[in-house]
């Protein structure tokens, strides 16, 4: 093992040992980590900006000491006397390598961009927000009979609109008199009601008749990514979505090795309670931007998240969550005041809501995908999973909803991935082999037209080919599988096994390449037998979640399967019943519900009703503890094998026939004499 220092660079999750003294930039750019650099490392431009991390990182296998970098430089100093860094960044051509590090690369300093695909999805939802606006005309001042403004106020809402029982912060107290002189007696105000019936709070007063809008935002708060949904609460239409990449990857891609992180550096959650507020203010403030409207118009805020994201937005410390019985500080929902949670990018008085959690490993982001799906609705068996870092599942009908968590890791993020990238311009993320000749074709983001067509080569001149994302590593496995280049332990055959000169000797195993640019110094993009493990790993922990579901539920079997989240966009059925991620069934019965949690937040923000509705919901909710179950260890293990090794796939039959091939690790003819045999599924 090298002894020189490990660098790991999040969120890319790539890493590798360097000299002391190598400046980050460089190591960046061995590992063909995406830092931006335009001025040939002399400091000037600023793009190679980097957030390094410090404290144990078990899941790294490293401890950061303040040390771990060379010491702040006159180059750096120049330039943040002249524009300014924010606080903790360092310049990559500046700062040299002298220890372990874990180092973040914010969006800002990465050269193609997330692409965060959590749009907002077509949905009628009724209107019937907790904050309204109400024209009133308030009774002037009278000696004879002395009552202050906002009694006067309270009153004319009663008589006017019968609302009862109406308070107001002190902010709001010092707008109060101004307005009202100024409106002649007439105002307007936006007036907070919550679905627990409690009193009505005045959240911001105009002098006579407002005629601007008013906004909320729901905020799917994932692991990885941070997506928002700006929505008018007067006609419910999305007037901008946006997204970014939750900082706290820099501590921990998945949700234990955040829990982790806290257990070893103390202050730790505090450290990402202020990252992820800081980085939704920033969200906040640029989605305003982009739909071109006053942030003080933003009067309301619903947040969905799992429950680790759930504590550390709270200002709550996660590490009940990391052991059993992983207890959560609340389970319920929760309605404060912005300003409680440090959230400045919005109305003074804006109201944040969260919906409740399900369970201490079923958040919020579950409770949002049940008020968007209606599980407990369907007349037939449905398996609604959300597939992310950490998967929510749902199995339920008429009669009964179950509930579970499955902590699939980062691979189908594209991270830990030996050519993996999150979903950027450039990341291949559709791809097709051809049975036959073992050749590939594939697309990137940002562009519709596939490798083998005219005009490829132009359209992607741009963007390059980068890497591979997440939906593209999956269709890339399956694909494999149906080419009979992996067998259904999910290794990958020689050359002489799979009869193509794509499949290269690496070490004492193989992998497949995709594309090879290495002539014209570009990268060699391939699946390797790492790839197809982390892969496996994750499918299985998905597959057997919803395994233990149907197991509570007593069935083999289940009627129709939604594909929620980000993949469930982007992933298509054929794939994923190829790889096994999901249960056998009806292709024409898996659909996709695109950003789910997304959509209840939405409905959370938009419908005050629907508060009440999902708070019951969750109550009536079954949960299973992946955990602890005894089961889930079985159930994983079979679902390793590509699809699975025990459960039948029936369903496969009508896809394509799958070789039923077997490779061994070394050169030559595959298991059984060289020869293959064809089965269905």
């Amino acid at each position: 093992m090298s002894g020189d220092p490990l660098v790991v660079f999040t969120p890319s999750g790539k890493r590798g040992h360097f000299p002391v003294g190598t400046p980050v930039l460089t190591a960046a750019r061995q590992l063909g980590v995406d830092l931006d650099s335009v001025c040939g490392g002399r400091g000037i431009c600023s793009k190679c900006q980097v957030t390094p991390s410090f404290g144990e990182f078990s899941k790294h296998g490293l401890t950061a000491t303040e040390d771990a970098l060379s010491e702040w430089n006159t180059v750096e100093q120049r330039y943040d006397d002249k524009r300014g860094l924010k606080e903790g960044r360092r310049l990559g051509c500046q700062a040299t390598v002298q220890g372990d590090i874990v180092i973040d690369v914010p969006e800002e300093s990465q050269v193609h961009k997330q692409v965060i695909r959590k749009a907002a999805s077509n949905r009628v939802i009724t209107m019937d927000p907790a904050t309204k606006l109400y024209f009133i005309e308030v009774a002037e001042p009278d000696m004879h009979t002395p009552t202050g403004d906002l009694e006067r106020v309270a009153r004319a809402l009663q008589e006017q609109w019968e609302i009862k029982d109406v308070r107001a912060a002190l902010p709001v107290l010092s707008k109060l008199q101004p307005a009202l002189r100024k409106g002649k007696w007439q105002i307007t105000v936006a007036l907070h009601k919550g679905h627990d019936k409690s009193h009505s709070r005045i959240l911001d007063v105009w002098p006579g008749l407002y005629e601007g809008g008013i906004y909320g935002l729901a905020i799917d708060l994932g692991s990885t990514t941070i997506a928002a949904h700006l929505c008018d609460l007067v006609t419910g239409e999305v007037m901008a979505s946006s997204g970014l990449m939750n900082p706290q990857i820099r501590f921990g891609e998945d949700l234990m090795s955040r829990v982790s992180y806290v257990m070893m550096n103390p202050g730790g959650d505090i450290e990402m309670t202020t990252a992820v507020r800081m980085a939704i203010n920033g969200l906040t403030e640029g989605i305003a931007t982009e739909a071109d409207i006053d942030p003080n118009a933003i009067f309301e805020t619903v947040f969905v998240c799992n429950p680790v994201m759930h504590h550390l937005l709270l200002g709550i410390d996660p590490v009940e969550l990391g052991q059993a019985p992983f207890a959560l500080a609340t389970s319920g929902s929760m309605s404060l005041d912005a300003r409680e949670m440090d959230l400045h990018a919005m109305n003074d008085n804006a109201r944040i809501y969260i919906l409740p959690c399900i369970a201490g490993h079923v958040g919020a982001d579950a409770a949002a995908v049940a008020l968007s799906e209606e599980p407990g609705k369907s007349k037939d068996l449905v398996l609604v999973v959300d597939v992310g870092t950490n998967a929510e599942i749902l199995l339920g009908d008429e009669s009964r909803v179950l509930a579970c968590s499955s902590p699939t890791g980062p691979a189908f993020e594209g991270a830990q991935i030996s050519s993996g990238q999150r979903a950027a311009p450039g990341a291949i993320e559709r791809l097709e082999i051809n049975p036959d000749t073992k050749e590939p074709r594939f697309r990137v983001i940002g562009s519709d037209i596939w490798s083998d067509e005219d005009g490829f080569d132009v359209a992607t001149a741009t963007t390059g080919i980068t890497g591979i994302c997440g939906s593209g590593i999956i269709e890339a496995v399956a694909e494999m599988r149906i080419a009979g280049l992996v067998d259904d332990s999910g290794l990958i055959g020689s050359a002489e096994q799979t009869s193509t000169a794509r499949s290269i000797p690496e070490g004492r195993t193989h992998a497949y390449v995709i594309h090879d640019a290495t002539a014209d110094g570009g990268p060699l993009i391939s699946v390797t037998q790492g790839d197809i493990r982390a892969i496996q790993l994750a499918k299985s922990a998905l597959y057997a979640g919803a395994r233990l579901l149907m197991d509570e539920r007593g069935v083999d079997t289940v009627d129709r399967v939604v594909l929620a989240g980000a993949f469930g966009a982007h992933i298509s059925p054929k794939h994923a019943m190829v790889l096994g991620m999901i249960p056998d069934a009806p292709l024409d019965k898996v659909t996709s519900a695109g950003n789910a949690a997304g959509t209840g937040a939405r409905i959370a923000l938009c419908n005050v009703t629907s508060r009440a509705e999902i708070e019951k919901t969750v109550g009536e909710i079954t949960k299973v503890e992946t955990a602890i179950e005894p089961k889930f260890q079985e159930h994983f293990v079979n679902a390793s094998a590509i699809p699975h090794k025990t459960d039948p796939f029936p369903e496969l039959a009508k896809i394509t026939i799958l070789p039923n091939v077997s490779f061994n690790t070394g050169g030559g003819d595959s298991a059984g004499g060289g020869r293959r045999r064809k089965r269905r599924g």
